[in-house]
Parts: C-alpha cells; structure tokens; sequence
C-alpha cells in the first residue's frame, strides 16, 4: 500500500476527515458508520446537518450492506455505469447512520471512477460518506489546490490526484420509489438511463415528495461574486451598461473577447457540454478571485446535452454574492 493512501485510511480509521479526488469534483470524506466522524464533514462545511450525504462504495458488491433493498434496475445501472458518475437513492439499511441520510430511510451510493479514490476505498474497505470538499453552498473544488485554499487545517490530508476528469457532480437517480426519477442531472443523461433500464426517468415528479438529495438547494456551487445569467444577444448589452455604471466586470462566454477594457476580464469557455462541465468551476473559482462587481456568464444553449450544466449555472446564480461562510 502505498504511504499516502495508508495514512489515509489510517486517518479514517480513526475518526477523521480525508479530502481525496473522484471523476466528478473532490469529496471531503470520512467513515461513512461512524456518526462522530461524519459530523465533523458537517462541522468542516457549515452544512445544514439534515442535508444527506453520498456513500462511496469500492465496488458494487458492497450495495446490499448499505441499501435493504436493491431492485433489478440497480444491479443493471451499476453493471451500466459503476465505476462512474451515478449515484442511485435506495432504501437503507437499518443501521446506516442517520448523519449520512439526513434522517431519511433512503441512502445514496456510488462507486467513483477516479484510480486514486478506488484505491483508497479499496484500502478502507468500507463505505466512506463525501460530499464536495469545499464551504456548504460554495463553488465545487476540482483540484487539491481548490480544497486546501477552501477549508484549510480543517482537512488533515487531502489527497492530490490532479484535475478531475468530468468536473461536474454525479448523475442522481432515485430508485427508492418505484418509478426511476432524475433528481439531479450530471454528465450520465436520462438517455443513458433509458437505454439500460428501457424506460426514460421522470424528471418531472413533484419535489416535495422526493427524498432530500445533495444538490439540490435552489442556490449551490455558488461564488461570492454576483453572477448574472444573460443570452448571447444580452451580454454586450449588460456589458455596456456595467462599464457605463464604472464596474469591474469578469465574463465567461464561449466567444473570443467582444470588447477590450481595463475594467473588464474575459475567459472563454469551451463551446461544447463535455469541456464547459470539466472547466466549469475552476473558471469561475479563477472570476470569483478577481474582485469584480459582478461576473456575465453567456447561457449555454438549452438541450438535454446542457441540462446539467444550465442547472449548476442556475443554482450558482441564485447563491451569488453573499459573503457569508457557507
């Protein structure tokens, strides 16, 4: 075993926090049975302590030790998908700590496909509860740089294992219900979902009856800068009217820089839903740095293909500007 992941799994062993890289954005994890120890991933984030969590798990096979109820359609998503960004919500097991459900009866569990993070599951042999290592509302980290800048000697080791590859959090599908609902999309489409299951989930069932999921807050992955959703055709136009008003102003758009100013900083986005997810919250953790009076980011085209990307833009505009620490 190699030094760094024996530490790890040492640190988790005993009760504490380990920050460590997925496919999706860096989770900040602990030993998913012990409730002590998931309470300090409440403590570390500020997070509100009846937001549930997601459980790691190294491989499929650990699903019945989590969940007391694993339909058919589990067994063939995670055949489908795991290793990979899908977390499916399904009736826990009676002893599943009610830190990680929020006090729900429903858990939710993955297998992430990141080789560092299989390797330090695979070494703790066990489930390990994670949510984003970053401030609860906050912009999701996808570097270890973004989680020690982030929280700190709050996290006795974080584990480097470079960019993450996707960039954006995990597909979640709800399974505890009978029907397959879409709770929260990801880089894993209803599409993709139809073609194991052979039907399409619902991703228009009534929220007030769908178990609490992460993610799921209108206002999430959200900078302290305020950030203004506005079309292609709109973005001049707010452009102008920031720089008549003497504001800095940080862009982020798939075009090449429309308009040269000092008071005015422009990234490009990639053009296509793969590249702008991966770029995603990296670029706007770069904007949110700059200390401009607001951020103009161009809305991505509608579509399935951008559905998951438009719903992390939404809730992080709707979060934006407030300095309180989340």
């Amino acid at each position: 075993m190699r030094p760094e992941i024996e530490r790890a799994v040492a640190l988790l062993r005993r009760g504490e926090l380990v920050a460590f890289p997925t496919e999706t954005v860096y989770g900040l994890g602990a030993d998913a049975a012990d409730p002590a120890a998931v309470a300090k991933i409440f403590a570390a984030k500020g997070r509100p302590a009846d937001h549930p969590l997601i459980v790691h798990l190294p491989a499929a096979a650990q699903l019945a030790r989590w969940a007391r109820e694993v339909p058919a359609e589990a067994e063939r998503l995670a055949a489908a998908f795991w290793p990979g960004p899908l977390t499916l919500i399904l009736k826990r097991q009676p002893d599943v700590p009610d830190a990680v459900t929020g006090g729900q009866d429903t858990v939710g569990l993955r297998v992430p496909n990141h080789p560092l993070a299989l390797e330090l599951l695979a070494a703790f042999d066990g489930g390990i509860a994670a949510p984003s290592a970053n401030r609860f509302g906050r912009i999701s980290p996808t570097t270890a740089a973004h989680v020690r800048e982030e929280l700190g000697e709050r996290v006795p080791l974080v584990l480097d294992g470079g960019a993450c590859p996707v960039g954006i959090e995990s597909t979640i599908l709800d399974l505890s219900r009978g029907v397959p609902v879409l709770l929260r999309p990801g880089a894993i489409g209803a599409a993709d979902i139809a073609r194991v299951l052979g039907c399409t989930p619902d991703t228009a069932a009534p929220q007030a009856e769908a178990p609490r999921v992460s993610g799921s807050l209108a206002a999430h992955y959200a900078p302290r800068t305020p950030l203004q959703l506005v079309s292609s055709d709109g973005l001049l136009f707010a452009l102008r009217n920031a720089l008549v008003a003497g504001e800095r102003v940080a862009v982020l758009a798939p075009t090449s820089q429309a308009i040269s100013h000092d008071l005015v900083t422009w990234k490009q986005s990639p053009a296509e839903p793969a590249g702008f997810a991966h770029d995603l919250y990296a670029s706007l953790r770069a904007l949110d740095a700059l200390g401009c009076a607001r951020i103009l980011v161009q809305q991505p085209p509608a579509g399935e293909a951008w559905l998951a990307v438009n719903d992390r833009l939404r809730r992080a505009a709707a979060g934006s500007g407030e300095d309180d620490e989340t």
